[in-house]
């Protein structure tokens, strides 16, 4: 039988080193291939791991917050295997356990530490038998191919209800707060800064009724789409406590953060090299979920303190423009900030709100599969927020034409909207497009596949060293 499987985990790597000739990733390729071998292969690899595994899933932020993990677990001297470049479906990660499986029934690595798309939590759950389960938020995303929120509730609430993981869940996410309001050994984290509270509730929010018996909930507090602090007026229900919290927050526009992390284990002050608050968000998350593996406080703040953005989340790029004939190279600075659902892009407008002065955009809208085909959600994205001070938009993408009416109904000025749909003409003509030569930094707002397929023309152009590292 060993034998046996040993043979597919070879035929499987096979195929990944053809899929790298070929220029692409192997990230997925090799595991689908692998699953139709032997479609018992990521129970079989995943039983190797001597301390278990971990799963991570949320709408968004799942990728940060698995970095964050990752530095925390690694500075705990725990080798790992994880799905880094975010392959996060059932070919992913039998892909990440593949690259790590040795000879003899070995597997380089002590935990697994896998994020996972929403859909696939179910049966990798089922399969893998994970000692922690981290939820972080639900929030519209993709409704052709997720449905509501409800449908993905509940597929997990099967998952859950069974037993035998750690949850480690958001307190702060009615939808997700419920899903452990049975197991007295759930695991909550959540924010308490009353500071960072908006004004009101986004019109794009999600959940806002109470699961038990249907009545509004009642927000006392709303920090991200419809993430804070809430009671039922009905039944009572209310937000867990939870263990794990964030005071003192400090938003410190596209670079950084700051905020004071509690946990049983002690208090101190964390400074992220990651912008907004969904970024607190995912600190608090991982530093939840590391908690609940009973790793030392000071390793904690530590690995959070180490992180760096995961590709295209805040990551920082330096562009080479080149004026003219004869003319040396001059950098221009290139910020890549996902955008893929209402609740998401708010976030990173809300940021891009805190810096000084008129801002450049390259703004990429997709419909692919992995974007959604239905990009409707765009109206629902506050874009009025930065209307006032864009003074230039290049907008790509198979919907490039959609997203400047977006930006044109949210008041920016037609002047300043500039429509290509080929996406290394706008990167060109978006980055040579300066004010007097002033070094203004260039935002890149892609959805998804916009994320990937940029990334991958950094990558031609010598700017950035690896499209899947």
């Amino acid at each position: 039988m060993a034998d046996t499987l040993a043979v597919k985990l070879a035929l499987a790597r096979a195929v990944g080193a053809l899929s790298r000739m070929r220029g692409g990733g192997a990230t997925s390729a090799p595991g689908r291939v692998l699953m139709r071998l032997a479609p018992n292969a990521i129970a079989a690899l995943g039983a190797r791991l001597g301390r278990g595994c971990v799963l991570i899933s949320a709408t968004n932020g799942k990728t940060t917050t698995a970095a964050m993990a990752s530095q925390i677990l690694q500075h705990a001297g725990i080798p790992l295997v994880h799905n880094q470049a975010g392959a996060n479906m059932a070919g992913g990660i039998a892909a990440s356990l593949l690259s790590a499986a040795r000879p003899g029934g070995g597997i380089a690595g002590e935990i697994g530490l896998f994020e996972v798309d929403e859909l696939w939590l179910a049966e990798l759950a089922k399969q893998l038998r994970p000692r922690a389960i981290l939820l972080s938020n639900l929030f519209r995303d993709q409704l052709d191919r997720y449905g509501e929120l409800e449908t993905i509730a509940e597929s997990w609430e099967r998952v859950l209800s069974a037993g035998g993981a750690q949850l480690v869940l958001n307190a702060d996410d009615p939808l997700i707060a419920d899903l452990g309001r049975d197991q007295a050994s759930a695991l909550y984290f959540g924010m308490d800064d009353d500071t960072q509270a908006l004004a009101g509730m986004a019109h794009a929010a999600d959940t806002k009724h109470c699961r038990r018996c249907g009545a509004p909930y009642v927000f006392d507090a709303v920090y991200l789409g419809h993430l804070g602090h809430y009671h039922c007026p009905s039944c009572g229900r209310s937000r867990p406590q939870p263990a794990v919290t964030a005071t003192d927050v400090r938003l410190e526009g596209v670079r950084s953060a700051r905020f004071v992390l509690h946990t049983p284990g002690g208090q101190a002050e964390v400074s992220l090299a990651l912008p907004g608050l969904y970024n607190v968000y995912n600190a608090l998350a991982a530093a939840a979920l590391a908690t609940a593996l009973e790793i030392p406080f000071e390793t904690i703040v530590a690995g959070l303190a180490s992180t760096k953005a995961a590709f295209g989340r805040a990551e920082t790029v330096t562009l080479a423009i080149h004026a003219g004939a004869g003319a040396p190279a001059e950098g221009r600075e290139l910020r890549i900030m996902l955008v893929k659902n209402p609740a998401g892009a708010n976030e990173v407008l809300r940021t891009l709100a805190l810096e000084p002065g008129e801002h450049d955009l390259l703004g990429v809208l997709n419909d692919q599969i992995a974007d959604g085909r239905d990009v409707s959600w765009i109206w629902d994205a506050d874009f009025e927020l930065l209307a006032g001070r864009i003074r230039r938009v290049t907008c790509s993408g198979t919907r490039a034409a959609d997203l400047a009416v977006r930006l044109k109904y949210a008041g920016v000025d037609p002047a300043a909207i500039h429509v290509q749909g080929d996406l290394p003409a706008a990167l060109r003509e978006a980055a040579a497009s300066r004010a007097g030569g002033a070094a203004r930094p260039l935002y890149a707002l892609p959805t998804y596949t916009a994320m990937l397929a940029l990334r991958d023309l950094l990558v031609a152009r010598g700017e950035a060293s690896s499209a899947w590292s």
